[in-house]
C-alpha cells in the first residue's frame, strides 16, 4: 500500500464511516449538525472518512466535501462508485462499467471538492461486467491522478484474485463484526496473505452491539434495518437474549460495548480497519477511544463463543440484498 494509505489507516487505526448522516438509517441529519459532527470528528482525531456515490444520492459526498474541504490535506478520503441512484428511475441500480465509473469520479471530485480520491471502491460487482474491466478503469484513474488506491467492496475472495492480476487493490471492504463473520470464510485470510487492507464497515452490528436498538418498533420507516432479517420481529427478540450476557463482558472488562466490539475487531488482524459510522459526537469518541482498548484472552473467546455465526438469528440480508453481493456465504 501507498505510504498515504498505510499512514492514515494505521493512525489512529479507526475511520469513520459518513453513511448514515445522509442515508439508510432514517431521516438525514440536519446539514448545520452534520457538518458539526464531521468538524467534531476531525478535531477528535479521525483522519479516515468513507463515503460513496450512493449515500443521499450524492448528498453525503457533497456534505463530507462542504465540511472538510479547508483539511483535505490532513486527511484520508475513501468514496466509492459503481452503486448509484439512478437519475432516470430514481432506483438503486449497480453498474462497473468503465465508463460509468469514470463519470461517475468526475462527478465525486466535484462533489467533494478536491482533486482526487485517496481510496476509491467499486462498491458493487456488476455481475454484467468482468471485473477485470471495472479494475482496469480504476487502475486508468490512478494514472491520471484522479485517485490513489483501488479498493473492492462486497467481494469474495475469488473476485479479489481476479482483480489484483489486473491492478493492485489496496482494500477491501466487507462487513465485519462478532455478528457477521462471512469474512472469515475467506476474505480475511487472504487480504493478509496479499497485505490488502480490511476495511470493516458496520463493525458494532448496525447499533446492535453498542446497545443502540433495544426496540425495533423505534426505527423510522426508511430505517434500512427494517429489511434486514436479524431485526425483524420473529429474530431480534432472539438476538437480544445474547446481549445482556454481552454487556455483562464488557462491564467486566471495563469498557462499553460498543468498544468491546471493536477492541474484538482488531484483536482479529493488524490489517482490519474498522470505521464504525454514527451521526453522534459522543459516540464518535467512545468509538476512537476503542483504539486503546485491550482484551484478555478470556474475555476474547467468550465473546467469540457467545456471538457468532451459529448463534444470532437471522441471514445478515434479504435475499434481494443478498443478490447484489459476491461475498462467501455459510452454508
Amino acid at each position: 500500500m501507498a505510504t498515504a494509505l498505510n499512514n492514515y489507516f494505521n493512525s489512529p487505526g479507526i475511520g469513520l464511516g459518513c453513511m448514515n448522516l445522509s442515508h439508510a438509517y432514517g431521516s438525514p441529519l440536519a446539514e448545520p449538525d452534520a457538518i458539526e459532527a464531521l468538524h467534531a470528528a476531525f478535531d477528535m482525531g479521525y483522519r479516515h472518512f468513507d463515503t460513496a456515490t450512493l449515500y443521499g444520492g450524492g448528498k453525503n459526498e457533497t456534505l463530507v466535501g462542504k465540511a472538510l474541504k479547508e483539511k483535505r490535506s490532513s486527511l484520508f478520503l475513501a468514496s466509492k462508485c459503481g452503486m448509484a441512484i439512478s437519475q432516470e428511475s430514481g432506483q438503486k441500480e449497480i453498474n462497473g462499467r468503465p465508463d460509468r465509473i469514470k463519470a461517475q469520479c468526475e462527478a465525486s471530485l466535484r462533489r467533494l471538492q478536491t482533486d482526487h480520491i485517496d481510496l476509491y471502491y467499486l462498491h458493487r460487482l456488476d455481475p454484467n461486467v468482468a471485473i477485470e474491466e471495472s479494475v482496469g478503469a480504476l487502475a486508468d484513474l490512478v494514472q491520471e491522478g484522479k485517485i490513489g488506491a483501488i479498493g473492492l467492496s462486497e467481494v469474495s475472495a475469488t473476485t479479489l484474485a481476479r482483480a489484483q492480476i489486473e491492478a493492485p487493490i489496496a482494500a477491501l471492504q466487507t462487513e465485519y463484526s462478532l455478528w457477521s463473520r462471512n469474512a472469515e470464510i475467506a476474505v480475511l485470510e487472504a487480504t493478509r496473505n496479499s497485505g490488502t487492507a480490511f476495511v470493516a464497515f458496520s463493525p458494532l452490528a448496525r447499533g446492535f452491539l453498542a446497545n443502540g436498538l433495544r426496540d425495533i418498533s423505534a426505527l423510522e420507516p426508511k430505517d434500512i434495518r427494517n429489511n434486514m432479517p436479524r431485526f425483524n420481529a420473529d429474530n431480534y427478540p432472539r438476538n437480544l437474549q445474547l446481549l445482556d450476557q454481552y454487556l455483562t463482558l464488557a462491564e467486566t472488562a471495563g469498557c462499553t460495548p460498543a468498544q468491546m466490539a471493536l477492541a474484538w475487531l482488531k484483536s482479529r488482524g493488524g490489517h482490519i480497519v474498522p470505521i464504525p459510522g454514527t451521526r453522534h459526537i459522543e459516540h464518535m469518541e467512545e468509538n476512537l477511544s476503542a483504539a486503546s482498548v485491550q482484551l484478555d484472552s478470556e474475555t476474547l473467546g467468550k465473546l467469540d463463543e457467545l456471538i457468532n455465526q451459529k448463534t444470532v438469528h437471522g441471514p445478515r440480508y434479504s435475499s434481494a440484498q443478498q443478490a447484489e453481493i459476491d461475498t462467501e456465504e455459510f452454508a
